[in-house]
């Protein structure tokens, strides 16, 4: 089964996260922030992340994703470029901002909203393992 490697600093959100995908019998790995979720991926080569948006700093999930999709040959990360990337946000329904997946400056495949929906969720995470 599928490694899905979610990033999330909150452990309630973590787990609310975590449960559903392993009920799926999905393989879950954890890492509480961004700089352990790098790590992590080195470390596990993840079929899926799941990743926060805000933890250490507000913009900690930006910086993963483009240290992961970094088009730098030389990059730690380049070998892991084509992993799927979920992001985990609240912004869309705690403000008036909108923004969607973007190579140059949000390099993410898709969002999911959180409270997180499990069904939605595991949609999702179909979707993008279905694609690789």
């Amino acid at each position: 089964m599928p490694k899905i490697l979610i990033v999330e600093d909150n452990p309630d959100m973590a787990l609310a996260v975590a449960m559903p995908l392993e009920a799926h019998g999905y393989e879950v790995i954890f890492a509480s922030s961004g700089e352990e979720g790098l790590r992590k991926v080195q470390e596990t080569a993840p079929d899926l992340i799941i990743l926060d948006v805000m933890m250490e700093t507000g913009t900690a999930g930006f910086q993963v994703s483009l240290a992961l999709r970094s088009p730098d040959p030389r990059s730690p990360h380049a070998r892991f470029r084509d992993i799927p990337i979920l992001m985990l946000t609240a912004i869309h329904t705690t403000t008036s901002l909108r923004f969607g997946p973007d190579e140059a400056y949000l390099p993410v495949d898709d969002f999911v909203e959180k409270p997180v929906d499990p069904d939605v969720l595991l949609e999702k995470v179909g979707v993008l393992l279905a694609g690789r």
